[in-house]
Parts: C-alpha cells; sequence; structure tokens
C-alpha cells in the first residue's frame, strides 16, 4: 500500500470545527494519521486514497476544502491542468492531475471531467509547446527510444509517458490514481499531459500504429501511402496540459491570489460558480 500526504486549507475558527473535520477522518478506510491545525487552517492527511476521495470525505465536514500541497520531499510534485485559462482542451474536458514521487514510485492522481464513458488514452509528452493546443506537443515521452507499450511493461518495452488508460463513468468523470516505479518528477517538468479520445491498445494491436501510440487516436484511425511514408489525419489529443512544479506538504503559504487580489476562498467559489458540463467539480487546488 504506497501513502500520499496531501495539504488541505479548510476554514476553522474554534475548536469544535477542529473535531468536526477530526470526526469524518477519524477510522476512515484508507486514511493512516492526520493532523488537524487550527491556527493555520490546514489539514495533512496520510492515506492511500485517491485525493478526490479525501476532498470528497473533507466536504462531509461541511467544510470548504482545497488542496495546498502533495508528497513531502522537495522538488517532488507536479501538476497539469486541462482546459482554459491554463491547459487546452476540445469540448467541455478539464480536469487535475497531480504527479508526486514516494519512495520508489510515483503517484499519478488525477480527476478528468466532460469525457464521453469509457477508455481514453493517457500519456506524457515529450514537449510542453501548447502554441497549437494538442497539436504541438509532441510525440510520447520515451527517452529510451522503445516501442509503445503499456504501464506495467518493463521500461524497454515502453515509452516512459505511457500511462495507459483512464476511464470514464457515465457523468463523464475519469478519477484514477496510478502507481508508476519508472517516473522522476524532475524528467517531466515542462513537458505535456494529454487525454485522448480513443482508448489505448497498450502495443497489443496488429498494425504498425500499436506500437507508435497504441493506435489511441492520436492520428486518427485512417492512413493513407503517400510518396512512400505514411500520412496521418490531424491529432486527435482532447485536453492536454503542461507538467509544472507544484507545492509540497508545507510549502504553499499562500493565501490571496497575486493576479487579482481575492483570497483563496473567494477564487474557489468563483471556479465552482463557473463550472459546467458535469454535476461533480474537480477538487480546487492552489498551486
Amino acid at each position: 500500500m504506497t501513502l500520499t500526504k496531501i495539504e488541505f486549507a479548510v476554514p476553522m475558527v474554534c475548536q469544535s470545527c477542529v473535531d468536526t473535520v477530526s470526526k469524518v477522518l477519524s477510522g476512515a478506510e484508507g486514511v493512516k494519521n492526520f493532523v488537524v491545525d487550527l491556527s493555520q487552517e490546514r489539514v495533512v492527511v496520510e492515506s492511500s486514497l485517491p485525493i478526490h476521495q479525501l476532498h470528497s470525505l473533507l466536504e462531509t465536514s461541511g467544510k470548504r476544502v482545497i488542496v495546498t500541497g502533495v508528497g513531502s520531499k522537495k522538488l517532488a510534485s507536479a501538476v497539469a491542468v486541462f482546459g482554459y485559462p491554463v491547459g487546452f482542451s476540445k469540448g467541455h474536458v478539464q480536469g487535475v492531475v497531480r504527479f508526486t514521487e514516494v519512495e520508489e514510485d510515483c503517484i499519478i492522481d488525477g480527476t478528468v471531467d466532460g469525457l464521453k464513458p469509457g477508455l481514453h488514452g493517457f500519456h506524457i509528452y515529450s514537449s510542453g509547446d501548447l502554441s497549437r493546443g494538442c497539436d504541438s506537443i509532441g510525440d510520447h515521452y520515451n527517452p529510451y527510444n522503445a516501442p509503445h507499450g503499456g504501464p506495467d511493461d518493463n521500461i524497454k518495452n515502453r515509452h516512459l509517458g505511457d500511462l495507459g488508460n483512464i476511464t470514464s463513468d457515465e457523468s463523464g468523470r475519469a478519477a484514477f490514481r496510478i502507481i508508476d516505479k519508472y517516473i522522476k518528477v524532475h524528467d517531466i517538468i515542462g513537458r505535456s499531459l494529454a487525454v485522448t479520445a480513443q482508448a489505448d491498445d497498450l502495443g497489443r494491436g496488429s498494425n504498425a500504429e500499436s506500437k507508435v501510440d497504441g493506435n489511441a487516436g492520436e492520428r486518427g484511425s485512417t492512413a493513407t501511402m503517400n510518396k512512400a511514408r505514411l500520412e496521418f489525419t490531424p491529432h486527435n489529443r482532447i485536453g492536454c496540459g503542461i507538467i509544472a512544479r507544484s507545492a509540497g506538504i508545507l510549502e504553499n503559504t499562500k493565501r490571496i491570489c497575486l493576479c487579482t487580489g481575492r483570497t483563496l476562498w473567494d477564487e474557489n467559489g468563483l471556479t465552482a460558480q463557473a463550472s459546467t458540463g458535469s454535476a461533480q467539480t474537480t477538487p480546487k487546488l492552489m498551486t
């Protein structure tokens, strides 16, 4: 069981608030330890649960909740955001995905909304160039020049950026917690993360493209021979974002947004009001 430390900002004004928050965490399955700090209005939880589940659990206390830090190792946490204004998406795709190094593993924990129900390919890409949206982020991150594969394959048989598939439910939400033994956060900062329209076949398909991108809709599904090379239809990545360093535990002291002057609670309320396309909202964060 791989545990992660997550820091939440939770508004609390008295001991009764502390007791209320402590009550929802005490004995909860998947929660190993927690600390509730009234003076800093902060809750730090060590857990094996996906962040969105912890977020929802804390909200049952009746308090507003924002993720402010993940992971306990310095420079070992990163975040990617799909959708305007930070990332890019087609349609209503929005999401937040966090990368956290824990011991020898990297935990990829996220929630993506606005997807069609079913499987969607999920990959790290070589470039952080969003000048043409998801069409300019390059190919799968593949520093070892390996064929395309699945996340459980040996590193010689997969791209380092191959994260397999995420599964969207009937509401259009994909919530996931992936544990990868090869990814290091410092290697992927400045690159991109993207979700595709189709499922990834994990390199098990019968055509040549299976070993390139898993037929996951990277270049559509049709190809024609022209001048002795394959030309493909445009990319079909439906959401992407640059992977940027994010705050670890106790590293984020932000309480005021520098660009707007609003408190983090004002920003949280406005974001919630603007959320559309899903009955559920993606857990909020300050990075």
